[in-house]
């Protein structure tokens, strides 16, 4: 059976209150705005021996900066703001890397993702710079989830670059299936087919589907990403203790 750790993506309810339930986080703030290092070896220090961290990576590699994500973002961009995102090519994309990596090394995150917009389409040029932005990032240290969106992303195209780049397909299972094994990245964004995003509040069918899903895997991290996410991982979890799983 897989081992099995829920979390949210972030700290509802505040870090000391989270710390006491859960084993592991998505810290989801890292992609509108980097903490400084200082503030990251804060959040290791309080956190419990044996908590692991992910992290998701800041949108400067990502996202273009015409996207809206960056409303939430506050400081100066290092040189030009249209070299942003993308994975593109560019010294700028390479330094938002870095910044996030003195983050993800200070936090001892092992797993690292990658979101994308609906606007990275899987053209030849796209396809090119995300296969080089990772050829060049390789890191034994990190595990890197990839979660693209669109439907223009067909299995065939994410299973080619997952195996170029040897990434985690990221997806949230109530709307597709990884095309990766072993290790599932599940994030719960409160959207099953017809339902409002991140507003929906998974009843106990939904979750005993979760469990399902999860069975195949060797190892799975379910991040929840809706607006009851405490309510629904600490949900989770009590299902999850009654089957054959480490929370």
């Amino acid at each position: 059976m897989a081992l099995l750790k829920v979390g949210c993506c972030g700290f509802p309810n505040g870090l000391k209150n989270y710390f006491s339930r859960f084993k592991v986080v998505e810290v989801q703030k890292t992609f509108y705005q980097l903490p400084t290092v200082e503030t990251a070896k804060k959040w290791r220090s309080l956190a419990p021996t044996g908590f692991e961290f992910a992290v998701k990576a800041w949108q400067g590699i990502t996202h273009p900066v015409s996207n809206p994500t960056y409303k939430r973002f506050r400081g100066k961009l290092f040189g030009e703001p249209v070299n942003y995102g993308f994975f593109r090519q560019t010294e700028e994309v390479f330094k938002a890397w870095m910044e996030t990596e003195k983050v993800c090394s200070t936090l001892k995150a092992r797993y690292v993702l990658f979101q994308c917009p609906a606007s990275f389409k899987p053209t030849d040029e796209n396809i090119e710079n995300i296969t080089i932005f990772f050829r060049k990032v390789r890191n034994p240290g990190f595990r890197f989830v990839w979660e693209p969106r669109g439907k223009e992303w067909t299995d065939e195209k994410v299973s080619e670059v997952c195996k170029k780049c040897d990434l985690i397909h990221g997806v949230d299972p109530f709307g597709r299936q990884p095309v990766t094994r072993e290790t599932a990245y599940f994030r719960l964004h409160g959207s099953p087919p017809g339902k409002r995003m991140y507003y929906y509040d998974y009843t106990e069918k939904d979750l005993k589907k979760l469990l399902e899903w999860c069975e195949p895997f060797e190892q799975v991290y379910c991040f929840f990403n809706n607006m009851s996410m405490f309510e629904n991982a600490l949900r989770f979890m009590r299902m999850v203790s009654k089957k054959d799983f480490e929370g």
